[in-house]
């Protein structure tokens, strides 16, 4: 099976500490966002955990714990944008994330690694040409460490239009010449763009329309064939296969404005300070009446084919 932890919040970047823990206790509880008192408990173990997807803006500190993850597949996605800190209040320097990326390129590999460059928004200060300069510096850094390039269009959710409420939608125009151009940038540098959720409108310039984090992304990173189980997206656009995620809404303290995941900033840093990293949950800790589920799980991978 799969566990996935960047839907809801950036373990990696402010939480690396309680996932090695979890690592090395060889579990983790996931509340229901829904229905609360629901609880899912999952056993961390490569026995039955095929791969382990990343999503997060900062993958550093979770470097000095690499070991830990040693034997499980990977595949991780790095979000580097071009905002400054009036739209990413709290993302570290990008230079020294071109940095880590390389970094951790090497260490899981070519296949097991994608850049994000999304959500994309334009702006006075964050205009066409600006998203075109920054997007070709980039990927002439990136060039080598990987060759998926996810691109994606800012969706106006409610939480999104209360913490940016000047965000504007891109124009079918706009998304077509930014898309069209993007794509002959990254082709020169050895990578597809990938669309996240913006249909298939960019298929005919040579974007991969087909999905950002499907079940083909981690049969390549882990060398093997995987039988999952069918299941649809996160959304009705989505063509990825995303589940069992460990996150928390509302726990990114990146406070991104665009970000669909958080509400306002209070409340994600009210939340934060309920974190234990030595709980079996992100935030908080068993409570009464919680209904504990042990999810059941079995690996996917089909031994008698590997990949070649």
């Amino acid at each position: 099976m799969i566990i996935n932890t960047g839907q809801r919040t950036d373990i990696p970047a402010f939480y690396s500490r309680w996932f090695a823990n979890r690592l090395r206790e060889g579990s983790v509880c996931v509340r229901n966002p829904f229905n609360p008192s629901q609880v899912s408990r999952y056993r961390l173990d490569p026995s039955v955990v095929d791969a382990i997807g990343f999503c997060t803006k900062n993958p550093s500190p979770m470097f000095g714990y690499m070991d830990l993850l040693k034997d499980y597949g990977q595949y991780w996605y790095v979000t580097i944008t071009p905002y400054g800190h009036d739209i990413e209040p709290n993302v570290p320097d990008k230079h020294r994330l071109l940095d880590d990326f390389r970094r951790l390129s090497d260490i899981v590999g070519l296949d097991a690694i994608g850049w994000r460059y999304d959500p994309i928004f334009i702006s006075d200060k964050y205009s066409m040409d600006y998203h075109f300069r920054a997007f070709e510096k980039m990927t002439a850094e990136l060039d080598g460490y990987t060759r998926t390039a996810v691109i994606s269009f800012i969706d106006l959710f409610p939480k999104v239009r209360r913490n940016f409420p000047e965000a504007r939608e891109v124009t079918r125009e706009q998304r077509l010449h930014l898309g069209r151009t993007f794509i002959e940038i990254a082709s020169a540098h050895g990578m597809t763009v990938r669309p996240c959720a913006e249909g298939d409108e960019l298929a005919a310039y040579g974007a991969d329309c087909g999905g950002c984090m499907r079940i083909s992304d981690y049969e390549k990173a882990i060398g093997k064939h995987l039988n999952a189980p069918k299941k649809k997206g996160a959304r009705a656009e989505c063509a990825c296969y995303l589940s069992c995620d460990i996150g928390a809404y509302n726990t990114c303290r990146h406070l991104c404005r665009y970000c669909y995941a958080n509400a306002e900033p209070e409340k994600v840093l009210q939340l934060s300070r309920l974190h234990d990293p030595d709980s079996p949950f992100l935030i908080g800790n068993y409570l009464d009446g919680d209904i504990i589920h042990d999810v059941p799980q079995a690996s996917w991978i089909e031994e008698q084919e590997n990949l070649i």
